[in-house]
């Protein structure tokens, strides 16, 4: 299942924002009730000692001796759903009614001492203000319905809670445009690239990307870059593998066509012997090619330990049907030495291997060959010398380059070998050197590589 970077955010967003309005809400609820509950209870409190210093003795006398009854009084007519929230009673010490406002219970509204409390009368609560008047004798009681009290309270929140709930609607589609405008350059850049030629690897324009794109541009970046370097290998090694494979084989072809048709048995051996000789070539340059492209393969190399007397044995082996060949002597000093070398045995293999063929292909009949293998503190050095015509200085500084061929162009050699050896030499860590020796009688191949710590 795929995932939207857009819809998470989109979604982390309205959680934030719903998480903060109800926060926001139980808050100013919460708030709201104690701050309504204060003023009102201020209101009872006020009442009832209002109503406490009204009080004389005459109108105490008056009141007890005759016990007005509520029926008696003027009636209110109840305009308001709060008109009627406040009950006042007024009782002697003794616990005689002296008077009561027009809907008040006919039993006290509360039967504690002076101050606040709630009582529950037929079913109705009351928040009850009680206030003593020693001098007149009575008690003065304030009440207010807890009912009328939460209607009160739920219309404040009503109203204040209501118009953020209509907004809620527009902050999500705020919210929603704001995720979509953010993440435009995204949109921009995947348009950008998805609207290029196969052939367009010119970098990403960076210079109007956010901030936050800067590792992925810069990522896509040096992609593209790998690719373009890449595809400049590909096309240069298609172009030469064309031109290196299309010679030989015309090449075989004639030749073969020779043999085919003289009758003259000496004639049709030499032919017989070119063909031989021109397999050779392309299998050799094809192995290269592999071998190239080993060197070249992305991914990290193997740091295992390998013995370097082993691996220069095992190349030497190898090509020793070569050397038979070619009239050429290999010989090999150090070869016992169990110096273990931190690089892949394949990758230190395929640069041994060409090196020496390469030092055997440039190196008349007759001549010799040596492979010799040194320590030094920390790093192990194969060194190959031949007999062969050696570089000149100005071809020495070309040592590398891919299909670069400076001693002998009329030799088989495919101008690979020091290109591979050099490939993997920087992959192991390791060093490739070359100099004229000093005899002006060949040419001297240094391959560095570090020991291992193990």
């Amino acid at each position: 299942m795929r995932h939207s970077i857009r819809a998470r955010l989109l979604l982390i967003l309205l959680i934030t924002t719903g998480v903060a309005w109800l926060s926001a809400a139980a808050w100013i609820y919460t708030n709201t009730q104690r701050q309504v509950e204060h003023v009102l209870d201020a209101r009872l409190e006020e009442s009832a000692r209002m109503v406490s210093s009204l009080m004389s003795t005459d109108t105490v006398e008056a009141a007890m001796s005759a016990v007005a009854s509520p029926d008696s009084l003027p009636a209110i007519e109840r305009q308001s759903p709060y008109l009627r929230q406040l009950s006042c009673q007024i009782w002697s010490m003794s616990g005689k009614l002296v008077s009561q406002s027009e809907g008040a219970p006919d039993v006290p509204l509360a039967l504690s001492g002076d101050g606040f409390s709630e009582r529950s009368i037929n079913g109705d609560s009351w928040r009850v203000f009680t206030v003593s008047n020693a001098e007149r004798g009575v008690q003065v009681m304030v009440g207010d319905s807890v009912e009328v009290r939460r209607t009160l309270v739920f219309g404040v929140m009503q109203g204040t809670l209501l118009p953020m709930l209509a907004l809620l609607p527009i902050a999500g589609l705020l919210i929603w445009f704001s995720v979509r405008r953010g993440l435009s350059p995204l949109d921009e850049m995947a348009a950008t690239l998805a609207n290029r030629a196969a052939d367009d690897l010119q970098p990403v324009d960076t210079t109007r990307a956010p901030t936050e794109l800067g590792p992925i541009t810069s990522s896509i970046n040096a992609l593209l870059s790998r690719v373009a370097s890449a595809r400049a290998r590909e096309t240069t090694f298609t172009a030469f593998a064309a031109h290196e494979l299309k010679t030989p084989l015309a090449g075989l072809k004639t030749q073969a066509q020779i043999a085919l048709a003289s009758q003259d048995s000496a004639i049709r051996d030499h032919a017989l012997k070119q063909i031989s000789s021109g397999v050779d070539r392309s299998a050799r340059m094809v192995r290269q090619l592999l071998d190239l492209t080993a060197a070249d393969a992305p991914g990290s190399v193997s740091q295992a330990a390998a013995s370097i007397g082993s691996v220069v044995r095992d190349v030497v082996a190898s090509l020793d049907h070569v050397a038979e060949r070619r009239r050429v002597t290999t010989v090999c000093s150090g070869e016992e030495t169990s110096a273990a070398i931190a690089c892949d045995v394949t990758l230190a293999g395929i640069a041994i291997r060409n090196i020496v063929e390469n030092a055997i292909a440039y190196t008349p009949e007759g001549g010799e060959v040596r492979v010799a293998i040194t320590r030094a503190s920390g790093v192990v050095s194969v060194v190959v010398d031949d007999d062969g015509p050696g570089m000149a200085a100005a071809d020495l500084a070309h040592v590398g380059e891919r299909f670069f061929r400076a001693r002998d162009a009329s030799s088989f050699g495919s101008g690979l070998g020091l290109s591979i050896a050099e490939t993997v030499m920087t992959r192991c860590g390791g060093t490739l050197a070359l100099t004229n020796r000093a005899d002006g009688t060949g040419l001297s191949v240094r391959l560095t590589f570090p020991m291992s710590a193990a």
